[in-house]
């Protein structure tokens, strides 16, 4: 259900500054490229007029890249995002058709190639598309206006200031002429400078903020005919599996493929090179068996014999590993991010304190669709069909694997079956380019769920240790919470074994409670897999400990639980950074703090609405229990409300509640559908989904042992409730931010049904 509320906190005054200083742009030292999904040029993000969104650095916004008018007045519109159910792909280009007047019934949508020089940054990542794109594509649609306008000006003997084009028209007194009329005329015109644009008033647009439009895909998806990385075809395609090293920086040692060779179709078997990070993006390498279709590939890979060299990672147990993360959580760290005010005194001198410790698992993400790439290689170049959320990052790591120009390189993006963070890291486009060269013929490299859940990139293992205060009256008067985890850096710098500022600003630095003395400290664990991000990143295991630990001092302290989260909140404020002990670097998601503060108004706002909607204080059935979570993350606000019921032993969530302040909302739809998603992907963490290594191999292998929340465990009501703006606030994130809190919440009604509290995810179905 989807729901607007009346209620709307102003933005804090004195936060239009119109230009930062550089931050948010990570160069890695020695790896000798920028982190996908955390790079941004936030340089200079001025406070744009006509709505105030903020647009970066480097967004293209040239019409005639973006907008192609036919004669017949056809409108298409390239999306030059990848979809994997966010929407970016019809909500871009609907808000271009709506500054444009197109009729949305009469556009097309082409999907752009991985071409970073032509369409900018392309990498569907940090629940960033639309708050970085927003005001690009209103100028792209504002210009095609203009040029439509002039271009009937110029024929009709009028002035341009006079002409009107509105629904798919242009007109002038009795003159009238459909896009298609003017289309080669107007074109052919200089592209106006920004300066000469009139933007659409707020109150004249048509699908922007109104939530009629669906997804330009939804009739081929529910159909079958959308067009996801396994379903293109290629005459003389050949089909490959990889068998791949059980261990991270394993290698092969030896391989016997006489009985592979013998399996009907079986026409070739490919060593790949073998990686060890930190490596990037590169293939962990393996044996590639190549046949005339997929089932006689994997029966060709069943059949080789393989000798593996474990590497340096064989010996990864991550029960004893944890063990350890949790030992030097428990301790003092000697790497501290944020302190502010006296740490030390505040804890000698407390009427008591109170501590506790929660962890969690490696997650792989397991997309519906696992990772596949279809590879054409010829002398002339290699062309790249496949899902991919960093198309042209994938398009440079194919190039420099094949040790050809870029330029020779061209990716098509398909629909993603799901990506989640995984289909950035492109590894399995560069195995299908490799497997392609050698044998000379079309290749699609096809993992298996297997494949996907053992050769990941894992979401980090964590350990959370928070210790507070307390004087005499149960105030919290500081706070210690020591973070432990490997850090994503390790895939592609040597590994230091701390996290960095990126992670750092994830629920660890930024925890925006109003208390006077606060310490974050990193304890040092190293990587041995490879480690990426993963939907919210770091954030899911900040949540989890801070909302967990949350409803835990409420139950010590006898206090209300939602009280107990607006006392820490505090009284509304912007918080200041430097006021309160964060760190030089700190990293508000790339985005210029003065334009996107820390509100512990919005914050609280969202807790408020939350509660109130699930009834909040009502009095439950034996064995049932409400929770609650607040986390602002990718600078959204987002409150999870959640009712659990015990059923034979079982957790059950037959109601759960959104409430998101993201700034402006474009597409009300997708943000209904984003907040949805969340709460399944939510759940699955929170109930289910755990890796596991032993003797440096994963575990668990497909979705009997690492399961997923199915039809008959997924809450009966999932509402969502939005605090509406007006476009002069800023949109942000959505893709990500509705994760962070369902665990925590879920765990906080877990324990008022049942008095048992879980501190480690996955906490497990049963109770």
């Amino acid at each position: 259900m989807l729901h607007f509320l009346n209620q709307a906190p102003q933005p804090a005054e004195g936060f239009t500054i119109a230009k930062v200083s550089r931050r948010g742009f990570l160069k890695v030292s020695g790896a000798g490229l920028a982190l996908a999904g955390f790079a941004t040029t936030a340089e200079a993000f001025p406070r744009w007029p006509h709505g105030g969104h903020a647009m970066p650095h480097g967004v293209r916004t040239d019409p005639l890249v973006f907008v192609r008018v036919d004669p017949d007045g056809t409108v298409t519109l390239v999306a030059h995002r990848s979809e994997m159910g966010t929407g970016s792909r019809t909500s871009l280009p609907m808000i271009m058709a709506d500054e444009m007047e197109a009729d949305w019934t009469r556009v097309v949508i082409e999907q752009a190639p991985g071409d970073e020089p032509k369409y900018g940054n392309q990498d569907t990542d940090g629940s960033r598309s639309l708050r970085h794109h927003i005001q690009m594509a209103r100028q792209i649609g504002a210009s095609v206006r203009h040029m439509l306008a002039h271009a009937a000006a110029a024929e009709w003997g009028v002035p341009a200031g006079e002409v009107a084009v509105e629904a798919h028209m242009v007109r002038h007194g009795s003159h009238e002429a459909g896009f298609g009329d003017l289309a080669e005329a107007a074109m052919a015109l200089p592209v106006p400078a920004f300066e000469d644009l009139a933007f659409k008033s707020p109150s004249d647009f048509r699908y922007i903020g109104k939530g009629k439009v669906q997804i330009t895909d939804l009739r081929d998806i529910t159909t079958g005919a959308a067009v996801y990385g396994a379903d293109v075809m290629l005459d003389g395609m050949q089909v490959a599996v990889v068998a791949r090293p059980p261990v991270v920086g394993g290698k092969v040692k030896s391989f016997d493929d006489t009985a592979a060779r013998a399996v009907p179709g079986v026409s070739a078997v490919v060593e790949l090179p073998h990686s060890i990070p930190p490596a990037g993006f590169a293939p962990l390498g393996g044996i590639a068996v190549v046949a005339s279709n997929t089932w006689a590939a994997m029966k060709g890979r069943d059949a080789l014999q393989i000798e593996w060299d474990g590497g340096p990672h064989a010996g990864y147990d991550t029960q004893a590993f944890l063990a350890e993360m949790v030992a030097t959580a428990e301790q003092p760290a000697d790497t501290v991010f944020r302190n502010q005010g006296d740490v030390d005194a505040a804890f000698a001198e407390a009427a008591r304190t109170f501590g506790q410790t929660y962890t969690q698992a490696h997650m792989a993400h397991a997309p519906m669709e696992p990772p596949v790439a279809l590879a054409s290689v010829t002398a002339e170049g290699a062309e790249i069909w496949a899902p991919v959320q960093s198309p042209y990052a994938c398009r440079t790591d194919v190039a420099k694997a094949l040790e050809i120009d870029p330029a020779q390189v061209k990716v098509n993006v398909t629909l993603l079956g799901g990506g989640f963070g995984r289909k950035s890291k492109h590894d399995f486009a560069i195995e299908a380019a490799l497997v392609s060269k050698a044998v000379g013929t079309p290749v699609r490299v096809q993992w298996t769920r297997e494949d996907d859940i053992r050769h990941s990139f894992m979401h980090t293992v964590s350990a959370e240790r928070i210790d507070v205060a307390l004087d005499g009256e149960g105030k919290v008067t500081a706070w210690r919470h020591n973070s432990v985890a490997p850090s994503i850096l390790s895939t592609f710098a040597p590994d230091g074994g701390h996290q960095f500022f990126i992670e750092q600003g994830m629920g660890h630095v930024d925890m925006p409670f109003d208390i006077p003395n606060v310490r974050c400290e990193n304890g040092a664990a190293l990587a041995h897999t490879r480690i990426g991000w993963y939907r919210s990143v770091s954030n899911v295991p900040r949540a989890w400990a801070v909302g967990s630990f949350v409803g835990e001092l409420a139950h010590e302290l006898g206090r209300d639980e939602k009280q107990m989260w607006l006392d820490l909140i505090g009284a509304p404020r912007v918080v200041d950074p430097v006021a309160e002990g964060y760190p030089e670097d700190f990293w508000d998601y790339g985005e210029p703090y003065q334009a996107f503060p820390i509100d512990t108004g919005r914050l609280a706002n969202v807790l408020d609405m939350a509660a109130d909607a699930i009834g909040w204080g009502r009095e439950m059935p034996e064995g049932e229990g409400l929770g609650l979570c607040v986390h602002r993350s990718f600078v959204s606000y987002v409150a999870c409300a959640a009712h659990v019921r015990v059923v034979d032993g079982t957790i059950r969530v037959p109601e759960m509640h959104f409430a998101i302040d993201a700034g402006f909302i474009a597409n009300p739809e997708r943000v209904e559908s984003q907040l949805q998603g969340a709460a399944v992907m939510g759940m699955t963490l929170a109930l289910h989904s755990g890796i596991h290594y032993e003797a440096g191999a994963v575990v668990e292998s497909n979705f009997h042992d690492y399961e997923m929340v199915r039809a008959d465990n997924y809450p009966e009501n999932v509402h969502v409730h939005m605090v509406p703006h007006g476009f002069g606030v800023h949109s942000t994130g959505v893709g990500e931010p509705g994760v962070p809190p369902v665990a925590p919440a879920i765990a906080n009604a877990l324990f008022k049904a049942t008095g048992q509290r879980k501190r480690a995810l996955p906490m497990g179905a049963q109770v």
